[in-house]
């Protein structure tokens, strides 16, 4: 397939064009480095060994998006593109609705347009908003904390809507739970501009010395160590999935919805103490206080994309840490 990864220039976007290409399809990336780098296209090309086309593009840009649609002749769309920080989307809620929102719009009506009738959307665990019992799983009741959060599920109704208007029409919704690691080459990896809004890749930064020091965000929570539990996996793992999502999107008419992640909740404190132990170097923390919408524990039943993409995580909490340790120091 020739498929279009709209802002693949990004941290799981980057990954998923080398598992695309390792799976033999063709892609083109789309993206305007809003929250990513130009030299990470370098680093896709060296990995695959050739040059992926690209396409500086703002998809909240109606007409510059039907215009690459009619260039391209895409088989397939896996849209990443949008703005992704909960804190910021609580302060920018109307930049969040707008951009996440818009994009959607336009890349749906760019398909409809020109017979594009596949798609994956990058969704978030988000949607299930505090969860009430756990594992999560795709049938439980959603709802959100955040804007950020609200643009995921919006967009999965705009989706569903469209799909079921269309009958040519496939969609598969990936709820993300927490992606870290780097690709094994150390050339690319989660490298966040400006202070990052993720755990890992605040660690990094403290092993690096950039920071002085990790805040973690509460000790008190009905955790074993009080600090909160998330349900981490590898972003290596987390790309293959979309392979996965996009062949099952070929051949399936309809909606599907499937739960990323590995079933395992860690706590912050067991990603600082595996990685200062993989890595052999230690990040110093300080207890500060929770963060307004933060929950205690959120970790996924991901039976369904088990048994129906034949997908499941591989890669430990051992190798999360190493590798986004290699990618760091290196870069």
């Amino acid at each position: 397939m020739k498929i279009l990864l709209t802002g693949g220039a990004g941290y799981i976007g980057s990954h998923t064009a080398i598992e695309l290409k390792k799976a033999g399809h063709e892609i083109v990336i789309g993206d305007n480095f809003s929250n990513s780098k130009p030299d990470v296209l370098e680093k896709i090309n060296q990995i695959v060994g050739q040059k992926i086309e690209f396409h500086e593009i703002d998809f909240t840009n109606q007409n510059d998006t039907l215009k690459l649609f009619e260039e391209c002749h895409f088989d397939a769309v896996i849209h990443f593109a949008g703005l992704k920080a909960v804190g910021e989307s609580c302060t920018m809620p109307i930049e969040y609705y707008k951009n996440n929102i818009d994009s959607t719009l336009n890349i749906v009506e760019a398909m409809k347009k020109y017979d594009v009738n596949n798609l994956v959307f990058s969704s978030s665990a988000t949607v299930y908003g505090i969860p009430k019992k756990l594992p999560l799983k795709e049938g439980m009741p959603t709802s959100c904390t955040n804007p950020y959060g609200w643009t995921k599920l919006m967009n999965e109704q705009i989706l569903t809507d469209v799909t079921r208007a269309n009958p040519k029409f496939s969609v598969v919704l990936l709820r993300y739970f927490n992606p870290i690691g780097a690709h094994e080459s150390g050339l690319i990896g989660e490298d966040p501009n400006g202070i990052p809004n993720n755990l890992m890749p605040y660690i990094t930064k403290v092993a690096k010395g950039v920071l002085p020091e990790l805040n973690v965000f509460g000790n008190d929570y009905p955790t074993k160590d009080g600090t909160g539990v998330r349900d981490y996996i590898h972003v290596v793992d987390l790309a293959k999935g979309h392979v996965d999502a996009i062949e099952y999107a070929e051949k399936h008419r309809g909606v599907e919805i499937f739960n990323l992640g590995t079933g395992v909740g860690y706590s912050v404190l067991d990603i600082v103490n595996t990685f200062s132990r993989v890595n052999n170097i230690k990040v110093p923390y300080r207890i500060a206080e929770r963060r307004d919408g933060d929950v205690a524990e959120c970790y996924a039943d991901a039976g369904k994309a088990r048994e129906v993409l034949n997908w499941s995580a591989t890669k430990t909490l051992d190798d999360m840490c190493k590798d986004s340790w290699n990618f760091a120091k290196n870069n």
